[in-house]
């Protein structure tokens, strides 16, 4: 028997505390060797686009891929997750709500390893639907007593902040540009959908962490080329993937300004194998562009829970 859970059972069962943990467990596997993640692939039609990643989480009995179409007015995800010890299809889950997620709890995670554990105020700059998820996610993981938020649609930013501080309890203000919210950050976060910078990266402070999750496409950057520059430390979740989509870290590598062994991987943090931050002036960066690993992680608590609950479709293929 094969377990459908839509939308609306995701969102039944999962909270960010466990996409968190699950997400940290499985880089901390990969780390290891115990989990491997191959790149999203991209095809073109003349209206849209079909998008494939896959992973296998060996350690935790767990493969699999996430599909998803981009068109006009209309996108869909779906997972399908298969045992990796037989190879059986286990379960097909909806995965708009849960790819959000797991991109906050990406953040998060590069947040508790690279973040100044004094860390009280979080600059935002976007507010669209992933922004939600990683400002919650950031909120767990260190004390934060307020939060500067900027976007460009002034009415979209008010509903935005009031309704965060309602949800985290946290004073949420509208910031008046972007260099507002940078300066003010002790962990900024970047999650907008824009082909240019967002902000002047001489604005950024001594000490800030910065979680840069908006651009997946190479044509696309957030940050400027001394934004990066100023950062000691720079992490990704994949080198592999961030070759194929990193916007961002085009121009000083074209320039020989930044070189790829200067870049380390999540994995690595996590497992201790690279220290991001000696000095707690350092900047620190994690450029987020969402693995396969974390979405067959997080699909494989969900999927657990709903079996402990009797929750979900049972559907049966023919094999």
């Amino acid at each position: 028997m094969v377990l459908h859970l839509t939308e609306e059972n995701v969102r039944q069962l999962l909270t960010m505390p466990i996409t968190i943990e699950a997400v940290e467990e499985a880089f901390r596997l990969l780390g290891i060797g115990q989990a491997e993640n191959l790149p999203r692939r991209r095809l073109h039609s003349s209206k849209g686009m079909f998008n494939i990643m896959s992973a296998s989480i060996s350690g935790a009995g767990y493969m699999g891929y996430k599909s998803y179409t981009v068109f006009p007015g209309k996108m869909k995800f779906r997972i399908f997750l298969h045992s990796s010890a037989n190879g059986e299809l286990l379960a097909i889950l909806d995965a708009d709500l849960l790819g959000q997620m797991r991109t906050g709890a990406a953040s998060a995670v590069a947040t508790r390893w690279m973040a100044r554990t004094d860390s009280q105020v979080v600059g935002i700059i976007g507010t669209g639907w992933q922004a939600r998820s990683q400002l919650e996610a950031v909120c767990q993981v260190r004390s934060i007593n307020k939060v500067l938020a900027y976007g460009r649609n002034g009415q979209n930013l008010q509903n935005f902040c009031q309704e965060m501080q309602e949800k985290l309890k946290t004073v949420c203000i509208p910031a008046r540009s972007a260099e507002e919210a940078v300066e003010a950050a002790d962990v900024l976060i970047t999650i907008t959908s824009s082909d240019t910078p967002v902000f002047q990266g001489i604005k950024l402070q001594h000490g800030t962490h910065v979680n840069a999750a908006g651009s997946n496409f190479i044509v696309r950057r957030e940050l400027d080329e001394t934004a990066v520059r100023k950062c000691r430390s720079i992490v990704v979740d994949s080198k592999e993937q961030a070759k194929l989509e990193c916007g961002e870290f085009l121009y000083p590598l074209e320039k020989g300004r930044l070189t790829w062994d200067q870049i380390r991987e999540l994995d690595e943090v996590v497992t201790s194998r690279a220290l991001p931050r000696t000095n707690p002036k350092d900047i620190t960066l994690f450029k987020s562009h969402g693995l396969a690993l974390e979405d067959i992680a997080v699909a494989a608590r969900v999927y657990q829970m709903a079996v402990a609950q009797k929750i979900g479709e049972k559907l049966t293929l023919e094999s």
